[in-house]
């Protein structure tokens, strides 16, 4: 699944990453709308993980959708 799939999928892909990261909000969530960016950027801020962490967890639970 690539990040253009994500974003047409929204709705499901951010289920899964309040599962993953919980402190994340559904206002946050609703605001970046599939912008990879700055998700990353927010789970750094919020769990003090290095961006590689934050890409390689990404990547991982994006191929579980698959």
């Amino acid at each position: 699944m690539n990040w253009d799939q994500i974003e047409g999928n929204w709705g499901v892909f951010k289920g899964k990453l309040r599962e993953k990261w919980g402190d994340l909000t559904d206002d946050e969530l609703d605001q970046m709308k599939g912008q990879r960016d700055r998700l990353l950027g927010t789970i750094q801020a919020k769990y003090g993980e290095s961006r590689e962490q934050v890409e390689r967890e990404m990547s991982e639970l994006v191929d579980r959708l698959q």
